[in-house]
C-alpha cells in the first residue's frame, strides 16, 4: 500500500546537507551523505504530514525560520560526529 506520510524534516535536512556540500566541498559519496541526514534526522523531533505543502501554509515565518535552524545546528553537530567518529576511528588503526 502506497503512504503519501513522510517527516517534513527530511526534506529540510536534504537541502541543507546540498548546499554544505557544495559550499564546503564536503564529500559527495552516498554513504557520508546517508550518515550525515541519519544523524540529523535523529537530533529532530519528528514532524509528520501528508503534502509538504500542506504544512507550510500553515507555519507562520517565525516556526519556519526556528525550524530552518533547528536543522542547520542539527547537520552541523551531526558533521562534526561524523568527523569525530572517523578520527577517532584513524587513530585506533595506527
Amino acid at each position: 500500500m502506497p503512504s503519501n506520510i513522510g517527516n517534513y524534516y527530511e526534506r529540510l535536512v536534504m537541502e541543507c546537507i546540498r548546499e554544505a556540500i557544495e559550499t564546503d566541498k564536503a564529500p559527495d559519496e552516498a554513504a557520508y551523505i546517508e550518515d550525515l541526514a541519519c544523524v540529523a534526522l535523529n537530533n529532530l523531533p519528528p514532524r509528520y504530514i501528508r503534502h509538504s505543502i500542506d504544512l507550510a501554509s500553515h507555519l507562520s515565518d517565525e516556526e519556519q525560520d526556528r525550524m530552518q535552524r533547528q536543522v542547520n545546528e542539527a547537520v552541523e553537530k551531526a558533521r562534526m560526529t561524523i568527523q569525530r567518529r572517523s578520527e577517532d576511528r584513524d587513530q585506533n588503526l595506527d
